[in-house]
Formats: C-alpha cells, sequence, structure tokens
C-alpha cells in the first residue's frame, strides 16, 4: 500500500472486479482509496462503540445487587474492551495511529451512539442495557460478520458474534427475573421507556437520508439501517411482551413490518432521561445536533479511559 512514504491504492475497477468474482478484500492494496475510507468509518464507529460500553456499563455495575453479579457485569465489560481491541487493531492494520484515535481525540470526536453519554443509574438500567443495547451491537456486528467484504473483520467477529449473544442473554435473564414481582417489572418499565427509543436512534438515519452509501455499495455490511432496525424490533417487541412490558411500537400487518407509536424522532431531556414525545417529530437536523454535543457523560466516560495513559505520560515526561 506505501512505499516511500506514498501511499498508493487499488483501481476502483480492479476492486469492483474483486467483489464481483465474490472474493473478499484481504490486505490494504486490494483496496480503494473510498472503500479504505468507508471502512475506516464503520471501524471507528464499531471500536469507540465498544470502548465506551466499558465505562457506562461500570458506572452501573457498582450497584450489582451480589458479587457473582457484579463479576458477571465485569466479565462483559472486559468482552467489550475485547471487542474494541479488534476494531481498533484492524484501523491500525489499515495505516491509522490507534494510540491518537483512543488517546488524543476530544470526547465529542468519538463516534459512539448518543446511548452510552447517557449514565445507567442502576442494576436494573444495566441488565436492560444488556437485552437491548446489546441486542444492537448483536444485530450490527451479526450483519456485518454475514456480509463483510473484508475478510479480517469476518474472522475477528467469530469471537464478538458469540459474545455479544451472551451479552443479550444474561440481559434476559435478570429482566426475566425482575420482572416476575409487581415492582420489579415497574422498574424494568421505567428503564425500558427512556431506552427503548434510544436504541431506535442507535440503527441511524433512515434509509432515504442516509449520507454515506458506501458500507452497502462495497459490501462492507449487508443490510440498511433501517432493515436493521426491523430485524431489532423483530426479537425485541416480543422478548419485552413476554415478559409482560409495553413497547410504544406494533406489528402492521399489511406493511408486513413493525411501526413506532411514537413520533419518530423527538426531543429527549437528557437530564430527566425522558423523551418529550408530546411535543411531536423534529427532523433529524435536530437528532444530528444532539450527538455531536454529545450527552451528559461523555466527558467523564473519556476522561476515564484516557486517564491512566496521561499519567503515563507525565510521568515520562518528568523521568526525561
Amino acid at each position: 500500500m506505501a512505499n516511500n512514504g506514498k501511499v498508493y491504492f487499488a483501481s476502483e475497477e480492479s476492486l469492483k472486479a474483486r467483489l464481483e468474482g465474490g472474493e473478499l478484500v484481504e490486505t490494504p492494496d486490494q483496496m480503494s482509496e473510498e472503500y479504505v475510507l468507508g471502512l475506516k468509518r464503520i471501524l471507528t464507529v464499531s471500536a469507540d462503540t465498544e470502548l465506551m460500553s466499558a465505562p457506562a456499563y461500570y458506572h452501573a455495575a457498582t450497584k450489582a445487587p451480589t458479587i457473582n453479579a457484579f463479576v458477571s457485569a465485569m466479565a462483559i465489560i472486559q468482552d467489550e474492551l475485547g471487542h474494541a481491541n479488534i476494531a481498533y487493531r484492524l484501523l491500525e492494520d489499515l495505516g491509522f495511529d490507534k494510540e491518537e484515535l483512543l488517546y488524543e481525540r476530544q470526547p465529542h470526536e468519538f463516534k459512539h451512539p448518543y446511548a452510552f453519554d447517557v449514565p445507567l443509574d442502576s442494576w436494573v438500567e444495566l441488565v436492560c442495557a444488556n437485552a437491548l443495547y446489546d441486542r444492537a451491537g448483536y444485530v450490527l456486528l451479526g450483519d456485518v460478520y454475514k456480509h463483510t467484504t473484508f475478510a479480517p473483520w469476518k474472522r475477528g467477529l467469530v469471537k464478538v458474534d458469540r459474545e455479544e449473544n451472551f451479552h443479550l442473554r444474561h440481559g434476559e435473564t435478570w429482566m426475566r427475573k425482575i420482572c416476575e414481582s409487581e415492582s420489579g417489572r415497574e422498574e424494568v418499565q421505567r428503564a425500558v421507556d427512556w431506552m427503548f427509543p434510544m436504541v431506535m436512534e442507535w440503527f441511524g438515519l433512515p434509509d432515504d437520508k442516509k449520507k454515506h452509501t458506501e458500507q452497502l455499495s462495497y459490501g462492507l455490511k449487508g443490510s440498511s439501517n433501517d432493515t436493521l432496525r426491523q430485524i431489532w424490533l423483530s426479537t425485541g417487541v416480543p422478548f419485552c411482551e413476554e415478559i409482560g412490558l409495553k413497547l410504544p411500537a406494533h406489528w402492521d400487518e399489511a406493511a408486513q413490518k413493525y411501526e413506532l407509536d411514537y413520533p419518530f424522532p423527538c426531543q429527549f431531556d437528557a437530564q430527566e432521561k425522558r423523551w418529550l414525545m408530546a411535543e411531536g417529530e423534529i427532523g433529524w437536523d435536530q437528532v444530528l445536533k444532539r450527538w455531536k454535543v454529545r450527552g451528559p457523560k461523555n466527558e467523564e466516560f473519556v476522561e476515564r479511559i484516557q486517564r491512566g495513559h496521561k499519567e503515563l505520560q507525565k510521568m515520562m515526561n518528568v523521568v526525561q
């Protein structure tokens, strides 16, 4: 890919011929410049999402009801950090600086879903996140695992796919257990009320507003945002209904798809963790503005990730 500091890419024609022939892409010299940029975009989002789930989950894991529950939560956090490392390492193999991505970006520059900037303040919210948020991760990365044309990521996702399934089942098991009592079900319902719309945003802009199309055209993933949203709904809604929860969504028999029963998208009060559905639908430009500003825990959670590296750098500067 590089020689004497100059970067060389495959032509679009040769890349297209490779993909049309059903071959996977293995190394940077088989990629066009646009393929690399598209791959960097999707890998960065994946890496940042896995990374920032760690401080978000730990914030709530300290409220675990038992030592065994805390250990299970920490195992999930360890998995998430491992998943992040896979994606950052692939970015490094593509020529991007992993240290810079991890430690030199400002908090607002990270590309994880807005949901991980909103604190999970209880064990109930944590296990709901496992069942709802990790279901989103399982859907998204499962789609990449099945369809991606980038071979190293496909291989790396074998491990990730299995572990995300475990995280999802962990959340489902706990939600079922907590919902056995009326008071527990009410607490779970309060968490789901604000977290479900957050998941619907997780999948990104509707297909007709999507700006970057290279993820589908190059086969970096196999399904569109709206299709992935429907896949989540096809398992998430039945599960929640099975344990006595109510979601603002229903199956439309005529359209043969799930429809949302609230204005989508709508405003979110981050301090109260409450969606202002009564105020009606807003434009996606307003959602993008909120995402860009980031949520209430963004700076704190990024600082936790970067703290040790910054302290080490200070110590090394003193020694020098």
